[in-house]
């Protein structure tokens, strides 16, 4: 599935953003991490796989100024350490 199409498909979530289609990989990951169900995360991995979407949450989490919540941060860290793809 293209990152297009997935996004497409998921205007719930990106109700706030004018042009969705322009959106960084990294926003599509923060958004759905944070506010996505699990299905939506699992959708997530067909869009890009499991490395890549862990590579982008652990470089935003690091920051100084993180958009996860506290509960989002501890889960996916847990989740990506389990599956090994931290």
């Amino acid at each position: 599935m293209t990152k297009e199409k997935f996004i497409s498909q998921k205007t719930a979530l990106f109700w706030d953003t004018k042009n969705p289609e322009n959106l960084s990989d990294a926003s599509v990951v923060e958004k759905i991490l944070n506010y996505g169900d699990f299905d939506d995360v699992l959708e997530l991995f067909s869009v890009y796989n499991k490395e890549k979407v862990a590579h982008i949450f652990y470089e935003q989490a690091k920051g100084k100024r993180s958009n996860y919540r506290p509960e989002i941060r501890n889960y996916y860290d847990l989740y990506f350490q389990k599956i090994g793809a931290k």
